[in-house]
């Protein structure tokens, strides 16, 4: 595949129209505006397919995952609040996209994920646009227990619960972003831990992601 390394005027002035986009569709939050504005998503594409590369859609990636649409990724950043130097585990690297927005945001990233052939792209293009989150090949659904406790906890694919080994991998005072539901649609859920065994939760907007799949999920 092609892939297209060159960011020039035309890649910017895309960005910058996908974050008006993205304003108009409710997102608020000027440091999530900003990342998604600075990382260059058509970095990700096969060259063929660039024109697509800065439309709000989701596009197939291999592996039967896809890239998630712009609006996801600014949604569950938004709803992550994070603050610079927080501690936060990726479940689902997939392109490796969220993980660069979350890096721009100021945070530590630990990001995992199953599928080995997405792996290897990742550990060599993420580092080659200048970012480096600690990277994990496994089963994201059992989270890495051996970094947790983690300030915020972020899975970019659809469970069809919450995984209880999550929340104790929350640091208390911790959130966890997860898309809940069946294997066609899921709410997404902010969970905060408000006590060793108390937990917040909250059910927001509907979502369709690709299935979480491991031990603890599908």
């Amino acid at each position: 595949m092609a892939y297209k390394f060159i960011d020039n005027y035309r890649e910017k002035g895309a960005r910058n129209n996908l974050v008006k986009h993205l304003e108009s569709r409710g997102i608020q939050d000027v440091k999530v505006l900003k990342a998604i504005g600075k990382v260059p998503r058509h970095y990700f594409f096969d060259e063929t397919f660039w024109n697509q590369a800065y439309k709000d859609i989701a596009f197939p990636i291999g592996d039967g995952q896809t890239i998630s649409q712009p609006y996801t990724v600014a949604y569950q950043s938004e709803l992550l609040h994070v603050k610079r130097g927080d501690k936060i585990l990726e479940i689902g690297t997939g392109s490796g996209y969220q993980t660069c927005i979350l890096l721009e945001l100021g945070a530590e990233v630990f990001t995992i994920e199953r599928q080995e052939s997405l792996y290897n792209r990742t550990i060599q293009v993420l580092p080659y646009m200048g970012y480096k989150p600690h990277f994990f090949l496994g089963d994201g659904s059992k989270g890495i227990a051996q970094y947790a406790p983690y300030d915020k906890i972020i899975v970019t694919a659809g469970a069809p619960f919450v995984p209880e080994v999550m929340l104790q991998q929350l640091k208390l005072g911790g959130l966890l972003v997860i898309p809940v539901g069946d294997e066609k649609t899921q709410k997404m859920v902010t969970i905060l831990r408000v006590g060793e065994n108390d937990f917040e939760r909250i059910e927001l907007d509907t979502f369709r992601f690709v299935p979480l799949v491991g031990d603890k999920a599908w």
